[in-house]
């Protein structure tokens, strides 16, 4: 859920590099004259410098053109790249292993954690806080100062923050880097055809047919495989046409109507005979 080590030690150069850059620029904390004291400030005055940066990111491209530090062009594209960013309020809904859950304006983040893992940070979930995203080779991380709210989240807010996050999930919707081509080869990379295994399993199914003289519940029985088979090679096939899901789905409540049927008739005649 965080950086490796060596990631995290660049990403803090780079960042207090920047900010180090915006201050000079902008003055925003006097008397600090060299990258090791704005290093040595405490949170809340780098704080004014980090929201100074934002407010005005057009300081991103006069650090990159002017390269104060000697960065190499990697590095510089790292800090290039933060012109893209998502600074707001956002619900810390859960922490996973992969990375933790950011809500906010409506969309719902994977975000790793830098030097501290989330858990040593973060007292409790959902937590509410003002917080900066960037993006890092490929991935998205938070700029290293939360600010939390001390507010309480009543009962119907958490559903709400979960059913965000579980739609998200289940429509691959969690942004999980800010490069549209990186985003999607990560969604991709976790599909798998199913196609050839479904169709195998269709082709079986089609040969259950009841005959006389068999149990009155093989029939339906057999129906609801055929239909629950046909309704998985759609979904994995066409997962956003949703009205024909639909009617698949249909065509499954109607067969195991059947079985609920036969079934309510087997158990009147055991009632009958007790």
């Amino acid at each position: 859920m965080k950086l490796a080590v060596q990631e995290a030690e660049l990403f803090y150069k780079l960042m207090w590099s920047l900010q180090h850059f915006v201050n000079q620029r902008l003055e925003v904390v006097t008397g600090v004259a060299r990258l090791e004291e704005y290093q040595a400030l405490p949170y809340g005055e780098k704080l004014k410098v980090r929201n100074a940066l934002y407010e005005h990111s057009e300081i991103i491209d006069e650090y990159v053109r002017e390269n104060p530090q000697g960065c190499s062009d990697d590095e510089l594209e790292v800090v290039r790249e933060w012109k893209k960013f998502a600074r707001g309020d956002f619900f810390i809904e859960r922490l996973l292993k992969r990375y933790a859950v950011f809500i906010g304006g409506g969309k719902v983040y994977g975000v790793l954690a830098l030097q501290e893992a989330f858990e040593e940070i973060v007292p409790y979930v959902p937590f509410y806080v003002r917080a900066v995203l960037l993006p890092f080779r490929g991935r998205i991380v938070y700029d290293g100062l939360l600010e939390g709210y001390s507010v309480y989240l009543g009962g119907s807010i958490k559903r709400d923050l979960k059913e965000t996050y579980m739609a998200a999930k289940q429509q691959g919707r969690i942004i999980v880097s800010f490069d549209p081509q990186e985003q999607t080869k990560r969604l991709e990379g976790k599909k798998k055809d199913w196609t050839p295994l479904l169709d195998e399993m269709l082709q079986g199914a089609k040969k259950l047919r009841s005959s006389s003289g068999e149990p009155a519940i093989n029939s339906p029985a057999f129906g609801l495989v055929r239909a629950s088979i046909e309704f998985a090679r759609m979904a994995t096939e066409n997962p956003d046409d949703t009205e024909r899901l639909w009617k698949a789905y249909r065509r499954v409540e109607r067969v195991a109507r059947r079985i609920e049927t036969v079934l309510q008739r087997a158990e009147y005649f055991e009632t009958e005979k007790t």
